[in-house]
């Protein structure tokens, strides 16, 4: 009876993840609004030494759903994908969005991290969903990059007339 139920569990998930596609993240972040969301990105940028990245796609590879791996464990495979930890002063961050599951990750690389609180991150988080809840993806994804951006200037601000290479594209990724 409770291995019918995880099968079950699973297939859901399978099936959700599988549902949703590449056309249901351009709905969500058309192709202006990554414009938009990559201006923004190096406007931030210039402010701090920081680097952000922006991940959105609809679903889970198959490869995650058979391990049931956590929307967590995928985010981290994208941070590093996309290299965000390889900055000069460990100090990237990606926020991660996963349609299937309505779920959102931020993962900061160490430099940054040890300077903020896990209940800070979830706070942008939480503030980002109800954005996002609201089918606000611009507000939502706007505000969440000015507090990360906040947290980036108070701990890694960019230097008077110091050099402020650009180690990272600024482009939003749809996976």
């Amino acid at each position: 009876m409770a291995q019918d139920r995880l099968r079950g569990g699973f297939l859901a998930r399978v099936l959700r993840h599988r549902w949703l596609d590449e056309s249901d993240t351009r709905k969500a972040i058309p192709p202006e609004l990554m414009e938009r969301l990559a201006r923004r990105i190096a406007a931030s940028e210039k402010r701090h030494t920081g680097e952000v990245r922006i991940y959105v796609e609809a679903g889970l590879p198959m490869s995650y759903l058979w391990r049931n791996s956590t929307p967590r464990e995928r985010a981290v495979a994208i941070f590093g994908k996309l290299r965000v930890w390889d900055t000069e002063d460990n100090n990237g961050v990606l926020i991660y969005l996963l349609l299937a599951e309505h779920a959102i990750e931020i993962v900061a690389d160490r430099g940054l991290a040890r300077h903020v609180a896990p209940n800070e991150w979830q706070s942008i988080v939480t503030r980002l969903g109800a954005a996002l809840h609201e089918g606000r993806f611009e507000d939502g994804l706007t505000q969440a990059l000015e507090e990360v951006s906040a947290l980036l200037v108070k701990h890694f601000p960019a230097g008077e007339g110091a050099a402020n290479v650009n180690e990272l594209p600024d482009e939003p990724v749809i996976g």
